[in-house]
């Protein structure tokens, strides 16, 4: 049984063309996490991707965070299976407390990297946020920990931190999609044709993008101009047989993304089939 999946970007073509647009009375939150460098560490950052839709929030002028000093760290700086339970209890706990309060807040984003776990909340009541904090620190004593808060009424470190950049949100997608193959059945390990899709904004990029991608081995399927009401007049699909895993997915696509980015145009995606 054969079954089409099919990516496609959070921030590329379709969202040009139809906006973000999102209230928060129908929020549903789209949690992610993806690694990045931090202070030349290596860093696990997961973060809310909805909330771009609907940040900054009126009246959570302020971000709160909290470190949390790990006791037993790997040793590149991320968690470790002893941490793990306590560190997720201790982000419940805290969350708890402010809802038990009816705080006006919202949670962000964690940090994990150098032997730390962040978390970070926007809110307007940082005296009472600070104070849960701290009393609910107190029912795990062996954990150090820290807290503050700054003015930042415009999110920046939500847009400008947590938030992942173009390339690193290509790498959430082609995992997200990986994860659905294998829910189908598929072990990844079987090499089978994917599908790619490309927009641009002239004939001329186009035509230098399928002269790379022509070198790579790839076949143009389909190519020409599109009726959409934006910029990206010209498409052009394109096919190889690759393997899918979470190693070799990466290794392409980003490939295809980045000459894309050089030639102004949109990596829209990829798709292939299951094979069991």
């Amino acid at each position: 049984m054969r079954k089409i999946l099919t990516l496609i970007l959070i921030m590329g073509f379709l969202s040009k063309l139809f906006g973000q647009t999102e209230s928060k009375t129908d929020y549903q939150p789209d949690w992610t996490f993806y690694f990045s460098n931090v202070n030349d560490k290596l860093s696990s950052i997961a973060t809310d991707l909805n909330l771009i839709n609907i940040a900054p929030i009126n009246g959570q002028d302020n971000v709160v965070y909290v470190s949390i000093k790990m006791p037993n760290p790997r040793e590149d700086g991320l968690s470790s299976n002893e941490d793990a339970d306590d560190l997720w209890q201790i982000e419940d706990e805290i969350i708890k407390a402010f809802d038990n309060n009816k705080l006006n807040y919202t949670f962000a984003g964690r940090l994990t990297s150098n032997g730390f776990r962040d978390l970070y909340f926007f809110g307007k009541n940082t005296i009472l946020m600070e104070k849960k904090v701290s009393l609910t620190m107190t029912a795990f004593p062996k954990y150090e920990f820290d807290f503050g808060h700054k003015p930042d009424k415009e999110w920046s470190g939500y847009f400008g931190f947590l938030y992942p950049l173009p390339r690193q949100m290509q790498v959430i997608q082609n995992r997200r999609v990986l994860e659905q193959l294998e829910k189908g059945g598929d072990n990844l390990t079987k090499a089978r044709e994917v599908f790619h899709w490309i927009y641009f904004k002239t004939q001329n990029e186009l035509d230098q993008f399928e002269s790379f991608t022509d070198n790579l081995g790839f076949e143009t399927k389909n190519k020409g101009k599109t009726e959409q009401p934006n910029e990206y007049k010209f498409v052009i699909s394109i096919s190889r047989v690759d393997k899918v895993g979470y190693d070799e997915i990466d290794e392409y696509t980003l490939e295809l993304w980045e000459k894309a980015q050089e030639l102004n145009g949109e990596y829209d995606g990829w798709e292939t089939s299951i094979e069991k």
